[in-house]
């Protein structure tokens, strides 16, 4: 019998200073969150995301864009050991995307679910034991947000203003309460911030 209230949903994502994950050039356009991505203060950041999480949620995009970059990386000895650390773990650990229009799991140890991510949510919290990481798939995240399911959030702010593009933060989510449980400033100006979900 697992205990499925010790499985905490938590969250990673970039985003700028005008709160969005993408820049007005679509969800391809990261140019302000990019140079960010390989500084001390990000791959440290990037290995504590995944340090107590057994399983992957993500969107099918991210699934997919995941898929061609990161088993190489698991694989490349030259690689900097955060980035290995993360993708060997990526590679081995439990996935699970959301998707409505694909009928094939992309990577091994992957079920592709059509259902609603807070559905998702139920059915992993009880069946397993360990963090449910959200790893930078914003639709997932809103949708969590949304139903008050997340209950830490790993944000690396970059210092840009993309002035266009898609925020993470939407009006309408329900109110909530955060507290700051870490901060990390980078030579760039990024800040990695960790903060839990008061409840």
């Amino acid at each position: 019998m697992t205990d499925s209230t010790a499985r905490k949903v938590t969250a990673n994502i970039a985003l700028t200073l005008d709160g969005r994950y993408s820049g007005p050039g679509g969800p391809a356009d990261m140019g302000a969150i990019i140079r960010y991505a390989t500084t001390e203060v990000a791959r440290d950041h990037l290995t504590r995301i995944w340090e107590n999480a057994t399983t992957a949620l993500l969107g099918r995009l991210n699934a997919e864009g995941f898929l061609g970059y990161w088993p190489t990386v698991a694989e490349d000895e030259n690689a900097d050991p955060r980035d290995r650390g993360y993708a060997k773990w990526l590679v081995d650990a439990e996935k699970v995307v959301l998707s409505t229009t694909l009928t094939e799991a992309p990577w091994e140890r992957t079920r592709v679910v059509n259902a609603p991510a807070a559905d998702v949510i139920a059915e992993l919290k009880s069946t397993g034991d360990g963090d449910i990481l959200v790893n930078s798939s914003a639709s997932v995240i809103k949708a969590l947000l949304a139903a008050d399911l997340i209950d830490r959030l790993y944000l690396l702010v970059c210092p840009e203003i993309a002035g266009g593009g898609r925020r993470l933060f939407d009006d309408g989510l329900p109110g909530s309460q955060w507290k700051l449980t870490r901060q990390d400033a980078g030579e760039l100006g990024e800040i990695a911030m960790v903060y839990d979900r008061v409840r």
